[in-house]
């Protein structure tokens, strides 16, 4: 499978800049913007072609079946949106207790256009204390360019400093990114 990802990634002209952080079993990756359907595409391909072990969320209505038999089995985790309770301590739980966990999101939670990212990656990161590892991804130059990994310092405000100046000269499929949200 990996042979048939990186032949479509590289006849479509795309690229990877960095590495995910090897020496590390613990750690969260953002991945913005996140505009397009396509952008599960890249993101399966570059994982794959990364060798990275990851999972991620998705509404619920993803994991009915057929497909949700599929969504599992790539790493996915069903979210109820309407509901989300307890996601964070239910992840948390899961950095604490496997001996390797990787979780890949989108932090603006959807495709549509949104005014602010959700804090959820963030708050996971520091509940669980595991560092942000962020994931770019360039339609203009059709590069997937990846951040070294990141322990947030609480400060919401200045972490969001940071990550905004890693996201900005992105360009979606479809729009830019999104500022973070900043409470």
């Amino acid at each position: 499978m990996r042979f048939l990802y990186k032949f479509f990634f590289n006849l479509a002209g795309w690229k990877i800049n960095g590495d995910i952080p090897r020496n590390l079993n613990h750690y969260i990756i953002i991945a913005a913007p996140h505009s397009s359907n396509w952008d599960f595409m890249v993101g399966l391909a570059t994982r794959s072609i990364l060798r990275l072990k990851a999972n991620f969320l998705g509404k619920k209505e993803l994991f009915m079946f057929p497909f949700g038999i599929l969504f599992r089995k790539l790493g996915g985790f069903p979210v109820d949106r309407k509901n989300p309770g307890t996601l964070i301590d239910d992840v948390v739980h899961l950095y604490k207790t496997q001996p390797y966990f990787v979780l890949a999101l989108a932090p603006e939670g959807t495709r549509k256009h949104v005014d602010k990212w959700k804090t959820g990656f963030y708050k996971i990161a520091l509940k669980a204390n595991v560092p942000i590892v962020m994931a770019g991804l360039d339609y203009g130059s059709k590069t997937v360019f990846f951040s070294a990994p990141f322990t947030p310092c609480g400060d919401l405000k200045l972490d969001a400093t940071h990550i905004n100046s890693f996201y900005a000269p992105l360009k979606g499929k479809t729009r830019n990114t999104a500022p973070v949200m900043l409470d």
